[in-house]
């Protein structure tokens, strides 16, 4: 099943950025679909204010995912590692995280659900594991703990 497949039409209304601001940081994040028909993240996360993430997240009704058991992203990056996030409901307070590192030639990361474990604010939480029967939300974060500008390219994001 196909969450999104970016091409030059895509309606990206319903993605969305969220960085540290909401707590007094000063990272920007920005989202396009480029010339070529990806999503663009792109901006500089800063220390500044005790700020550190910026996240990109993409809001949609409820996804039946109990036939599912990975997601597949078709990504390019820029060498940095990023998280990609997957929440039941989106009045969640926690999210599911998997981390991955990126590269500058095109990839597919493979995403087991059931390796996606629980945080909130940076810390895990003692419940276990992602168990994929429904979903809401899914995100991109990028939170190095240093100053740094990103690009991440975005392709197809599948269920599997």
């Amino acid at each position: 099943m196909t969450l999104f497949n970016f091409n030059s039409d895509s309606d990206i209304r319903s993605w969305r950025i969220l960085d540290d601001v909401v707590m007094g940081g000063r990272s920007d994040g920005h989202f396009k679909i480029n010339s070529d028909g990806h999503g663009e993240y792109t901006g500089d996360v800063s220390l500044e204010n005790n700020g550190g993430f910026s996240s990109l997240r993409y809001y949609f009704e409820t996804v039946d995912a109990t036939e599912y058991s990975k997601f597949n992203i078709r990504i390019k990056g820029d060498g940095k590692t990023y998280q990609f996030r997957v929440k039941d409901n989106d009045s969640d307070r926690h999210s599911y995280i998997y981390e991955f590192d990126t590269t500058a030639d095109w990839q597919t990361i493979e995403i087991p659900f059931d390796k996606m474990y629980a945080s909130f604010r940076g810390y895990r939480l003692d419940i276990p594991n992602f168990k994929g029967q429904q979903m809401e939300e899914i995100a991109f974060l990028i939170g190095n703990k240093k100053e740094e500008s990103f690009k991440l390219l975005i392709d197809t994001i599948i269920l599997e």
